[in-house]
């Protein structure tokens, strides 16, 4: 295989001022050697990355990389500034920078040489020599360890013999060093799991203390051995994306926190979790880290927090509604819409009546939205304490159902039962019973708890609230409705799945999970689904019509975009506003406001909660609500091609305006469209 880095790629006199100007820089050197076959592409993929955690180290060192299907092999470019560039590190500008590339595909061996220099990047002799280096071939050798003796093995050879003197007897001995095992990850799994590994082990052999570390990288990971874990006296998590098999370290002092935290002050999170084990401060299962701390950082506020534990049950309730709704729209279009007064299927189903179809679609469908409720209060529960909140959660939910509290009721049932689980996980336990903690005391004290909160206390001034809601919507007529529908649209083009986006499809959606929706919920959810079906259209119509105010990769994009926002699936715009936030997210909510506004003046009305045009036959005033779906798509396409003629072009322009290849992909887990 090629050398990893070559001294054509190394430039000794960066003069970027910028980390754009120096990623590009050096991006362009991979593409002059074809190590990279598409710049702008690959650059979008770089800035994805950067904006999900800025890659600046402390000690003047700048890691921008990412995966990206432009790149034909892993290759490291590497830059030293004279001046110094901001990288977001804490500790002031950085001197020297790598630019590490790695296909979407990279072969394990590969990543194993990006993840030695990433721990090489921890020793200052390394970083002393690259900065000494006097020539571009010198500094490449370097990195590749032909002049540091073998660098990359010296470098794994601490962690082997850590590894070595953990997996020892586990027998007690009185003088032993404190014994720590961790887990390091992040979103790429290229440099920062590598580079906190290689900190975390450094930092214990100046403490004194066995440092053991799994890394959740790229390349896979060597579970540690479980020996190893019941001889340990501690646990540090340092990760940004989940844990694998977490529960294999429950019940030991846990530090769980962010992996640039275990770059910058490793000794810190030694010191933490050696004063918890001598607290004796130990964990259940999903005590030292919940479903949204792992995917997010540790000094997040609380505002934050609550939007992720919300939207943790909205992602788990959505696929539900999308069923339901969708059987229960079936069932009306197949038998009428008396369906719902048709008998159990159990007592009356003839094999050849569309009817007895009709009623077991519509019957199934009503099943599967009997479990939104308690499926939304569950996981936001889950969302805040894991597993144990599940039960008080679901308990919560189902209660919020039987006293009519509905959706409100969910989302009150879930909070409370996350936060009932988190006091009793709080408490001191004795040994002797955390071994059914999580089996019978969690479940059995949170689910009485979060029911009689639910009987008692507050569920019916939330019953009477969700009635108010449901009896001011019902009441909405004329320039009320056409506004509402216009904020909706707003709403719904806003952030093109983000929480915005999915606020107005969970008011829109928890309006028709009930058996007998209202008429101005049904024009809800048509206006919600028109709106959010703007964006990719008027994306693929513009790239048509205007092919040259667009790079190829856009154009490409374009096609899809047909589909895509034909189905109902917003994320078809994003790469577009990826690109070009400033003219395109303000033209697609010009277009998803009018679009919203026309649906709710035509009186459209839907009971399906997804499908896009292939549940037009299902919609009241078909033809008028795709009037308004095509207002609203040629609006926003005149905006943008308006707003991108306007723009002076400029050297690499329509580069800086390249669809950012992965952002579909980073959103594909999402399961709403909208």
């Amino acid at each position: 295989m090629s050398d990893l880095i070559t001294a054509e790629l190394v430039d000794l006199d960066l003069s970027a001022e910028t980390k754009e100007a120096a990623a590009r820089a050096l991006a362009e050197r991979m593409v002059a050697q074809g190590r990279v076959t598409d710049l702008e592409g690959f650059l979008a993929d770089v800035a994805a990355r950067e904006a999900q955690m800025p890659t600046g180290l402390d000690g003047g060192i700048g890691i921008p990389h990412c995966r990206s299907e432009h790149v034909t092999e892993p290759t490291l470019a590497f830059g030293r500034s004279a001046t110094g560039i901001d990288f977001g590190a804490a500790d002031g500008p950085t001197d020297l920078v790598f630019l590490i590339a790695a296909p979407a595909g990279a072969d394990d061996a590969h990543l194993t040489i990006l993840s030695s220099l990433a721990r090489q990047l921890m020793n200052t002799s390394f970083t002393d020599a690259l900065r000494s280096a006097g020539d571009a071939a010198a500094a490449a050798a370097l990195v590749r360890g032909e002049d540091t003796g073998g660098s990359e093995d010296t470098v794994a050879a601490p962690a082997a013999a850590s590894a070595g003197a953990a997996t020892g007897s586990t027998a007690p001995e009185p003088d032993r060093p404190f014994r720590v095992v961790a887990v390091t990850s992040c979103p790429t799994g290229i440099a920062h799991t590598y580079m906190a590994a290689e900190s975390l082990e450094n930092a214990g052999r100046e403490a004194g203390v066995e440092v053991v570390v799994e890394t959740q990288g790229s390349a896979g990971f060597t579970r540690l051995d479980p020996a190893v874990i019941a001889a340990a006296d501690g646990v540090i998590l340092a990760h940004d994306v989940p844990v694998r098999e977490k529960d294999r370290f429950a019940g030991k002092p846990t530090v769980d926190t962010g992996v640039k935290a275990a770059i910058s002050r490793p000794a810190d999170l030694i010191a933490e979790v050696r004063g918890k084990a001598e607290r004796g401060e130990t964990t259940a299962a999903a005590a030292s880290g919940t479903p949204v701390e792992r995917t997010g950082d540790g000094g997040e506020g609380y505002a934050t927090k609550l939007r992720k534990w919300l939207m943790s049950g909205v992602s788990y309730m959505v696929p539900f509604v999308a069923a339901g709704g969708l059987l229960i729209a079936l069932g009306f279009a197949i038998g009428g819409y008396e369906i719902n007064e048709a008998p159990s299927v159990m007592d009356h189903f003839v094999w050849t009546q569309a009817a007895s179809w009709g009623a077991l679609l519509f019957q199934i469908g009503g099943v599967a939205f009997g479990f939104l409720v308690p499926v939304l209060a569950g996981y936001i529960a889950y969302g805040m304490a894991d597993r144990p909140g599940l039960v008080p959660g679901f308990v919560g939910g189902a209660i919020s159902l039987t006293i009519n509290a509905g959706f409100l009721g969910g989302l009150a049932a879930g909070l409370i039962a996350g936060g009932v689980v988190i006091a009793i996980q709080k408490a001191r336990i004795p040994a002797a019973l955390r071994g059914i903690m999580p089996v019978v005391v969690i479940p059995l004290i949170s689910a009485a708890v979060v029911g009689f909160l639910m009987f008692v206390v507050i569920g019916k001034p939330i019953a009477e609230a969700q009635k108010g809601m449901t009896d001011w919507l019902n009441g909405l007529t004329g320039s009320n409705a056409v506004l509402l529908g216009a904020l909706l649209g707003l709403m719904m083009c806003f952030d093109l799945g983000g929480p915005v986006n999915k606020v107005a499809y969970t008011f829109a959606t928890a309006g028709i999970a009930v058996a007998n929706p209202g008429d101005s919920a049904m024009k809800i959810m048509a206006a919600v689904m028109a709106a959010g079906m703007v964006p990719p259209l008027a994306m693929a119509l513009a790239t048509t019509v205007r092919g040259k105010l667009f790079n190829r990769t856009e154009r490409e994009n374009g096609k899809a975009a047909w589909v895509l926002g034909a189905s109902f699936i917003s994320e078809g715009a994003i790469p577009f506003a990826a690109a070009d936030p400033l003219r395109v997210i303000p033209a697609s909510m010009a277009g998803g406001a009018v679009t919203g506004a026309l649906s709710m003046a035509f009186g459209a009305t839907l009971r399906a909660p997804h499908g896009g045009i292939f549940v037009v036959p299902l919609i009241g005033n078909p033809f008028l609500y795709l009037v308004a779906v095509a207002a609203g798509v040629c609006v926003t396409a005149a905006l943008v091609i308006v707003l991108k003629g306007l723009r002076k072009p400029a050297p690499g322009a329509a580069g800086a305006d390249s669809g950012a290849g992965t952002a579909p992909a980073a959103r594909a887990g999402e399961p709403v469209a909208a």
